[in-house]
């Protein structure tokens, strides 16, 4: 039960203090092409079970609607969940970041963010931590009522773990969707297989990570159940001190789909909660531009797209 979760190891490529240039991931999954029929995600919760976040970041102060820690960092203290990594605040960026004036806007910039801190300031963390946090964004209730839709997870463990799986089960089956990263093991080859938990397990969403050019990335990892391919490498985005960085990894990958979710829940029909998984997949699955050159394992169903 103590098994270790293994932050999904990225590489920091550039500090940014100016930026000259507009990202343009958000065109290539076609999402501000729902931005208006969404409200750019407006309603939607998304709970970021990670390394906690820069929660002053002038970029996402206004969309973290909560949060818990469930590390020891600052003693174990629970409404304390700073990111001393810089890895969940730049996942958050991705799901919902605003543009304050620096050109960096999150897929779905009016959705909230629950933040639920399981990754310590050394990186590590335990399913013990990961199966309560999951318990509580299935149990949370914002201050207006609201309720969480999406669970990003860009992190993992080689092993598998029965009560973890339970928790995974349980939450799909109140109409949460879980998205989580394939992980960063991958060796380039398509015929090779790794497998990173919770990642792995049919319930989520496993993504894997392409470069800027629509290939698999060499690092990300290739197996049968890999789901969909989003932007992974050189991905810009908020960090640690109010800054910008670009990271690479799988971890980039996971949340350009929790934020594509977060537009899409809000056109699907709601009306049986326990369904809302089903409809957003087949949202996914319909709408994925396929990338014909390469094995079902490397790249799963394709490229995320929106339109």
């Amino acid at each position: 039960m103590n098994s270790e979760i293994i932050l999904r190891p990225v590489k920091i490529v550039k500090l940014f203090k100016v930026l000259n240039a507009v990202p343009d991931n958000l065109d290539k999954i076609r999402a501000r092409e729902l931005w208006e029929e969404t409200d750019q995600g407006s309603g939607s919760v998304v709970a970021v079970l990670d390394s906690g976040v820069q929660v002053d970041h002038p970029s996402l102060k206004d969309n973290i609607i909560d949060g818990y820690n469930f590390t020891d960092d600052d003693e174990g203290n629970p409404i304390i969940y700073q990111d001393y990594l810089g890895h969940g605040t730049h996942v958050s960026g991705i799901i919902a970041a605003v543009d304050n004036g620096r050109g960096i806007t999150g897929v779905a910039p009016k959705s909230k963010l629950l933040i639920l801190k399981v990754i310590n300031h050394k990186g590590r963390g335990s399913f013990e931590n990961l199966i309560k946090a999951i318990m509580y964004a299935v149990d949370w209730t914002g201050p207006n009522g609201e309720k969480v839709n999406i669970m990003n997870m860009s992190l993992g463990s080689p092993e598998p773990n029965e009560e973890l799986y339970k928790a995974i089960k349980y939450a799909s089956s109140k109409g949460i969707l879980l998205v989580a990263a394939a992980g960063n093991e991958g060796d380039g080859e398509s015929d090779t297989i790794e497998i990173s938990y919770p990642g792995f397990y049919k319930e989520v969403i496993q993504v894997g990570s392409i470069s800027e050019t629509e290939t698999p990335s060499k690092f990300s990892n290739t197996n049968v159940n890999l789901d969909f391919v989003g932007p992974g490498e050189n991905i810009l985005s908020t960090h640690l001190n109010s800054d910008y960085v670009e990271l690479t990894g799988t971890s980039m990958a996971s949340p350009f789909v929790a934020g594509a979710a977060a537009l899409i829940i809000k056109m699907i029909n709601r009306s049986e909660p326990h369904l809302i998984p089903m409809y957003v997949y087949d949202y996914l699955l319909s709408h994925a531009l396929p990338l014909d050159n390469f094995s079902i394992n490397q790249v799963g169903n394709g490229f995320i797209q929106l339109k």
